[in-house]
């Protein structure tokens, strides 16, 4: 009886409080402006993202080859123990 008491009672402040939590109260802040104009800087500071999206599509190719390479790698030993199966 205590054990769903507790349950009724969680369940019932998780419904009561969801609202609150999910509510955006207030609004986001100003994106920036224009830094040479005097305004503010931009969110993020303006950093260039084309350079890290080349390491990591770079990195992201030299994986897939390397999987690759192991998979074809792994089925020509394969190959190899059938054929030395056979032979033997």
């Amino acid at each position: 009886m205590k054990k769903i008491l507790i349950l009724t009672a969680m369940a019932g402040l998780l419904f009561v409080n969801t609202p609150d939590i999910m509510a955006q109260y207030t609004s986001p802040g100003d994106p920036g402006s224009d830094p040479q104009a005097g305004g503010d800087p931009p969110l993020g500071g303006g950093a260039p993202i084309g350079g890290g999206m080349f390491i990591l599509l770079g990195l992201g190719a030299a994986y897939g080859g390397k999987k690759l390479y192991h998979l074809f790698d792994e089925a020509e030993n394969e190959q190899e123990i059938n054929e030395n199966q056979i032979i033997n």
